[in-house]
């Protein structure tokens, strides 16, 4: 994908689309802070939270047998093993989980579940906008969010609050950001309407921190952050052309935000020694070069888990994260998770590339930042082995981005 020394360098590239914003903003609620300010961990909401490019014919990639991002893979690179477990803890726990190959049915309501204190103050704080609303099953209960199934009327809908436990939490502040994002997108959504797949909005309490959606059938692309069983080639398939679908998509200038400063994003990870000066220099060299560069409208968190597979094709939720980003930020998302196909990766790869030079620098920009974001939730201590070999996958993917990036500046 990405030229060598001694590989010729593209002689044609795609002409940008037109930026709608400048390539910098303000910084995201994602970004990693100096180790004096904890991240506020990153959990699912509403579902379990659960990418190495091949040659064609846009950018020499070298020969046959090198993968990820064109360069050879380490020799003790580990195997996938099983299921990995986030390094900080997921906000919490899926409420009577279906097993594999379980058919597909209603869901067993729990009538308990529903009288924890935590629930009877978020259905207290749905009930204020939506009395009509019947509670049926409670998906998730944790530090950070509730969300309850019920019904109004016939309408299957899901309800989202902010849990009591956050008002607690050091995190409280971006936590109420995020939130307030979100029902901010979806309304934005109503009146400019995007041509991907989402619930559509229902009722929502900015204030009290409330969000009532349509309830999509369809299962999640995922059930982990870092699945170890990647979707089937037809599903990655649709839910890529989903991604770019968004991304290709050009609303109101002034309806998003940009919501990450990547000039902070590598100051950071350059003052807590995660990027070296050699990094941070040439990852500065290709964002000067990509000032001009027109930023894409993304989902932000574009994990497996986010996606819902449905009969009329995948459905995206959790939009916190979404506004301008420079091109390929999903992409990245998605190549960082599924370390386990190569396949889905050199589609990925491909569809970085497919805008031309500059696009495939911005892709890479935001993969290396991904993948630092990616070390940084698990590398923590008291990793057990499977843990461990997530994060040496990690570091191998970084080294390999990095690389990339060196050949990168170099060819321009």
């Amino acid at each position: 994908m990405y030229s060598s020394a001694t590989t010729p360098t593209p002689t044609a590239t795609r002409t940008a689309l037109r930026p709608p914003t400048a390539a910098t903003g303000r910084p995201g609620p994602k970004q990693v802070p100096p180790a004096s300010r904890p991240v506020a961990p990153r959990g699912v909401e509403g579902r379990t939270t659960d990418t190495r490019v091949v040659p064609t014919g846009r950018t020499a990639l070298g020969p046959t047998g090198r993968t990820a991002l064109g360069l050879r893979a380490p020799e003790t690179a580990p195997p996938v093993g099983g299921r990995v477990p986030l390094a900080r803890q997921a906000d919490g726990q899926v409420l009577r989980a279906r097993r594999p190959g379980q058919p597909g049915g209603p869901e067993r309501i729990d009538p308990s579940a529903l009288q924890t204190p935590s629930v009877r103050a978020a259905l207290a704080s749905v009930a204020r906008i939506c009395p009509a609303f019947t509670p049926r099953q409670v998906l998730r209960e944790g530090s950070r969010h509730i969300l309850v199934a019920g019904t109004i009327g016939r309408a299957p809908v899901v309800a989202k609050c902010l849990a009591p436990q956050a008002v607690r939490s050091e995190y409280f502040e971006q936590l109420v950001a995020d939130f307030h994002h979100e029902v901010a997108v979806y309304r934005a959504f109503v009146r400019h309407r995007p041509p991907v797949r989402l619930p559509r909005l229902v009722a929502a309490d900015h204030d009290r921190c409330v969000l009532v959606m349509e309830r999509v059938p369809g299962r999640p692309a995922a059930r982990e952050r870092h699945p170890v069983n990647s979707p089937t080639p037809g599903e990655v398939r649709a839910l890529l052309n989903t991604v770019r679908t968004l991304n290709l998509w050009r609303p109101p200038t002034d309806v998003f935000q940009p919501r990450l400063d990547y000039q902070l994003e590598i100051a950071r990870y350059h003052s807590v020694g995660q990027l070296t000066d050699r990094d941070a220099g040439d990852l500065r060299g290709l964002l000067h070069g990509l000032g001009h560069t027109p930023m894409q409208l993304c989902h932000g968190d574009a994990l497996l888990s986010n996606m819902l597979l449905a009969p009329s094709g995948p459905v995206l939720v959790d939009w916190e994260q979404a506004g301008w980003y420079l091109p390929g930020y999903d992409l990245a998302v998605l190549w960082s998770v599924l370390s386990g196909d190569t396949a889905a990766r050199r589609q990925i790869s491909q569809l970085a590339q497919s805008g031309g030079t500059m696009a495939r620098d911005a892709f890479l920009v935001n993969l290396v930042l991904v993948l630092m974001r990616e070390i940084r939730l698990y590398d923590v201590p008291g990793a057990g082995e499977e843990q461990r070999i997530m994060i040496r996958r990690l570091y191998d993917d970084a080294a390999l981005a990095r690389r990339a990036v060196r050949a990168a500046v170099g060819t321009r």
